[in-house]
């Protein structure tokens, strides 16, 4: 495929008519903006994909039986595999889920897993995303923005079909729906995903509803239209934070949310996607864990590695950390996308002496990693020439009855040169990511 400014100016054009976008506040600001898109693909081999799908999915069962356990027995503590103070003080354990056992015992049903590939090839996990991962929607339609801007780009590569992820997402909710519809729960068009949710809802098939459509009637969950007829729902893959989901179970001032929704889920009567209480597997303090877990759960050997990962709350670990932090990165665990995240080597020695002061204080709050110095990949520059910039790639991986890896993902680049940091909410863009029939 020959890769043009034009051919990316298009694309970008199209994406702009089609509301293709995402928002972000600043400085109380809503603000929508375009996702850059680069024209130039990641390509990923057939055999890397295969390396991949193994490594994500056995990491997704793991995780899958993590949360399974720590939901019930929490087996994994009382051997002390994992500390108690890293499950109990999580921001993302919920103790109104203890006891609930989701429909079909499916916990993370849609989870985003970043990674990236060091210079000698070898791929990392930086991140495990469990609760609401977003961004499938964008490689699905600057692949159909693609075909559009130019027909004959995919006549001559053998390129896997990327157009299945909205069959692979309907199956997953059909997998776990307890009678009734389909629904994706938005809370409205001022949220950063908007277009995603309203995308995969027109193609999965789901209904795409607002808090105030839905309503529980003796635990059991409908939608109502504006006639007042009530239609039972089985299954929802919210779009809401765990917090804000339910009024009369977390925060009552929430005004997002659906009363009594997790009277419904604790009864059985509809299935939630993904299950409220999530976010105690994907804090990037349990990150470190994730290893040991699919060798206490699977009996497995890691497929996939972590990046090199130090854990202050040991001592030892604090100790390497201080001495070390000029050449690590700082990452605060109850952060996200891309905030809370300091590099030692960019620090004063002032601000330097500031966080290991708070590392000191709140051992529990922070990991170091060694810096991975991963691969650049060619993005084209305003003038059409191609330049290197930093990216990394977010693989999406469905649990149904089995779990599966999407033949595609969501790359992300950074547009600074020499950042690290490749996510939208800073600035960053994407690409498409072809994988290789064979």
């Amino acid at each position: 495929m020959e890769m043009t400014i034009a051919t990316a100016y298009e694309i970008n054009r199209l994406m702009a008519r089609y509301g293709v976008k995402f928002g972000i506040y600043k400085n109380g600001e809503f603000i929508e903006q375009l996702f850059p898109y680069d024209a130039i693909p990641r390509i990923i081999s057939h055999s890397e994909y295969m390396l991949l799908s193994r490594g994500l999915i056995q990491r997704v069962n793991a995780l899958n039986c993590f949360l399974r356990d720590i939901y019930s027995g929490a087996k994994i503590v009382a051997d002390k595999v994992v500390p108690e103070e890293f499950v109990y003080i999580s921001k993302g354990y919920l103790p109104e889920c203890a006891g609930i056992v989701p429909p079909k015992g499916v916990y993370s049903h849609i989870s985003g897993i970043d990674l990236v590939q060091a210079k000698d090839g070898s791929w990392y996990i930086l991140e495990d995303n469990l609760r609401i991962p977003s961004g499938a929607s964008y490689p699905i339609i600057a692949r159909e923005l693609g075909r559009i801007a130019n027909p004959d780009a995919y006549s001559t590569h053998d390129v896997r079909d990327n157009r299945n992820y909205s069959e692979m997402l309907r199956e997953t909710m059909d997998y776990v729906n307890r009678g009734g519809l389909n629904v994706i729960l938005t809370p409205g068009r001022y949220n950063a995903a908007y277009f995603e949710h309203s995308y995969l809802a027109e193609r999965t098939g789901a209904l795409l509803v607002k808090p105030s459509e839905l309503v529980v009637d003796n635990a059991v969950l409908y939608m109502k239209d504006y006639l007042g007829v009530k239609t039972r729902v089985g299954a929802v893959y919210r779009r809401i934070s765990d917090e804000y989901l339910d009024p009369m179970t977390f925060l009552p001032e929430s005004l997002i949310g659906v009363p009594h929704i997790m009277d419904a889920y604790r009864a059985g009567n509809v299935a939630i996607i993904n299950a409220p209480g999530n976010g105690v597997a994907d804090d990037k303090g349990i990150y470190y864990f994730v290893p040991k877990m699919i060798k206490y759960y699977l009996g497995e050997e890691p497929i996939l590695q972590n990046a090199p990962t130090y854990l202050p709350y040991y001592e030892n670990d604090l100790k390497f950390t201080l001495e070390n932090i000029e050449r690590l990165v700082i990452k605060d665990v109850s952060e996200a996308g891309g905030y809370g995240v300091v590099f030692g080597s960019e620090l004063s020695k002032e601000k330097l002496a500031e966080i290991k002061a708070l590392i000191i204080k709140e051992p529990r709050r922070f990991i170091s990693q060694e810096v991975i110095d991963f691969i650049d990949l060619d993005i084209m520059d305003e003038n059409g020439t191609a330049v290197p910039r930093k990216a990394d790639l977010r693989a999406f991986v469905l649990t149904d009855n089995a779990t599966h890896m999407w033949a595609s993902g969501l790359t992300r680049f950074s547009r600074v040169v020499g950042s690290f940091i490749v996510n939208s909410s800073q600035g960053g863009g994407f690409k498409d990511t072809w994988v290789l029939s064979q």
